[in-house]
């Protein structure tokens, strides 16, 4: 069943696939900037538990105010208390991506509302080691979206993310593709309001977790990671914030939406991530 709940500037959808009368916890599955259709997938095989998925402000059904600027973290972090209390808490939650940084910035201001986080690859650019390169090289992708629009600046992120190893400094030394050989538009149509670059890219990356309160924290914290995306970005974030908190990162099958069917249009292992999820969830 579907929702909405007002928060400051926004009004967030969420949905709640509930089962009456289970034992488990209720299963919060978030993603940023992908709205609730990721999950779709993934949330069949969690039956027995009452499951909710909701879109991020700006994303999908989540609409904001006119003009509004870039959405921090935080403001995340509030929309996500705002439903968790409306649905009832404490919850489990799997977030992935920047869905994982908006969810680590709950666990450190409300830990009292998530009993388990599984974090998978945030991408979490204050804890690598080329720190300075890869925020160089984010805000260079903001710059090309802003001159050249979408197509090139997805180009750039497609190069960034995929790249295996520390980051160079200079967005050049990356091998960069063709937007039109990618599927992607060549023309410019001047809109400037795309959800992950206009509102929420340097937000997000760039980001100063509070490890402190993080790992005093009563959540259980489980920072997760992609077999296959090992040594990119996102999973050199996961492994980042692991190490920050003192434990191991857990390693899921697939990629970096390994849980996905065909939701968007490059399918992972849902079922096996699915198995792996309720293993981790499981092992509280």
């Amino acid at each position: 069943m579907s929702h909405t709940i007002e928060a400051p500037g926004a009004v967030i959808a969420y949905d709640v696939r509930e089962v009456q009368g289970s034992s488990k916890p209720t299963l919060m599955l978030i993603g940023s900037p992908m709205d609730a259709t990721g999950f779709t997938t993934l949330a069949t095989f969690f039956t027995d538990r009452t499951v909710v998925t909701y879109d991020p402000r700006g994303a999908g059904r989540s609409q904001r105010e006119p003009g509004a600027g870039e959405s921090t973290p935080g403001i995340h972090a509030d929309d996500l208390r705002r439903v968790i209390e409306a649905v009832g808490g404490p919850v489990e939650v799997f977030a992935s991506s920047g869905g994982a940084v908006n969810a680590l910035a709950l666990v450190a201001r409300h830990p009292e509302l998530v009993s388990t986080l599984v974090a998978h690859e945030p991408p979490a650019a204050p804890v690598l080691p080329d720190r300075a390169n890869a925020e160089r090289l984010i805000q260079q992708m903001r710059e090309t979206y802003e001159k050249e629009g979408f197509g090139s600046a997805m180009a750039q992120f497609m190069a960034i993310t995929s790249h295996v190893g520390e980051l160079p400094e200079d967005i050049g030394e990356l091998p960069v593709g063709d937007p039109a050989a990618m599927g992607m538009p060549t023309e410019d149509d001047g809109t400037r309001d795309d959800v992950m670059f206009a509102q929420n890219l340097i937000t997000c990356t760039h980001y100063e977790h509070d490890f402190d309160a993080l790992r005093a924290a009563s959540t259980r914290v489980v920072p997760a990671v992609s077999v296959e995306g090992a040594g990119t970005m996102a999973a050199r974030g996961g492994e980042g914030v692991a190490q920050r908190l003192g434990v191991e990162a857990v390693v899921f099958p697939s990629h970096h939406g390994g849980f996905m069917g065909g939701e968007l249009g490059y399918p992972g292992e849902p079922e096996a991530f699915a198995a792996k999820l309720r293993e981790v969830l499981d092992g509280a």
